[in-house]
């Protein structure tokens, strides 16, 4: 039975990994195209004010693959290979929870758990730290970029486990609506204590050294030795639209794996329901009564 609803969230993951490819490519591309451009533009400007200043200036290296192959080969393959990952996970979450989270229908713990990786996986890391486009980050900071991410995606899905659990805990006693609203609560709370106690990526010992203290790493004005702007910051709109493409991909992302991996889940743990309510969507469609 794992085995079969393991598979089953891998094609689902696939698809919603396709869907989410061609949401960004048609939404997000372009907002990386303009964070390309304003890096080279603003390398150009450095470079400019170095040679100015006197100093060694570095020819940027070829690209190893072009933008095309980039933005269609690369991403593509690349969400649709997440997507199949997170579909696996997903179902084994899915697997796990079956039974032992109150008598749902297939399709509706599908999307409970869809939800339930969404926000522990990517929305709350998210409100911490959020997707940066190209030509935002310190190249030294990048490990230590990451190893902070990975620690707030591990906390946020094992606080929320436990949140399920304290939720199940407390049914008996609370009943299960105030059950769900003190977990809530107390997800919230050791979440939000978390991104307190963890440090901005302004605030990390590269970027304080070279930038001063800030609380991100978005690009600042480039400025003259007699302090005049000669380029600007990095614009505001893009990386708000990235930003929101970005949470918007992931969101459809998982609604694809909880809507397309729900029915296959039901025709394989609930036959007789799953049969039922094709048969009843097959009279709908032929009865012009029940049409209208």
């Amino acid at each position: 039975m794992e085995k079969r609803l393991i598979l089953r969230g891998v094609l689902a993951g696939a698809v919603a990994g396709l869907l989410a490819f061609v949401f960004a490519r048609i939404f997000a591309e372009p907002q990386i195209n303009a964070a390309i451009a304003y890096e080279s533009a603003r390398d150009a400007a450095q470079s400019t004010l170095d040679k100015a200043a006197g100093l060694p200036v570095e020819d940027a290296g070829p690209d190893l693959f072009s933008r095309t192959v980039q933005a269609n080969v690369g991403i593509g393959v690349g969400m649709v290979f997440f997507g199949m990952a997170m579909g696996a996970l997903f179902a084994v979450a899915y697997a796990i929870c079956l039974g032992r989270v109150g008598n749902l229908r297939p399709r509706t713990l599908a999307l409970l758990v869809a939800g339930g990786g969404f926000a522990g996986m990517y929305f709350v890391p998210f409100l911490k730290y959020p997707a940066n486009p190209p030509s935002i980050g310190h190249p030294d900071t990048i490990h230590e970029r990451g190893n902070l991410y990975l620690v707030m995606v591990l906390c946020s899905v094992v606080f929320l486990v436990g949140a399920v659990w304290l939720g199940k805990r407390l049914q008996a006693r609370f009943g299960n609506w105030n059950a769900t609203l003190l977990a809530a609560g107390a997800y919230a709370l050791v979440i939000g204590v978390l991104m307190a106690a963890l440090p901005s990526l302004g605030e990390l010992s590269d970027n304080v050294k070279e930038f001063g203290h800030h609380a991100t790493e978005t690009p600042l004005p480039l400025s003259n030795p007699d302090g005049t702007i000669a380029f600007p910051g990095f614009p505001a709109d893009t990386l708000f639209s990235f930003r929101f493409y970005s949470l918007a991909a992931q969101l459809l992302l998982w609604a694809s794996l909880g809507l397309v991996f729900g029915p296959m889940a039901e025709r394989l743990l609930d036959p007789a329901r799953a049969k039922a309510g094709a048969k009843s969507a097959a009279t709908v469609r032929t009865d012009p009564v029940g049409a209208a």
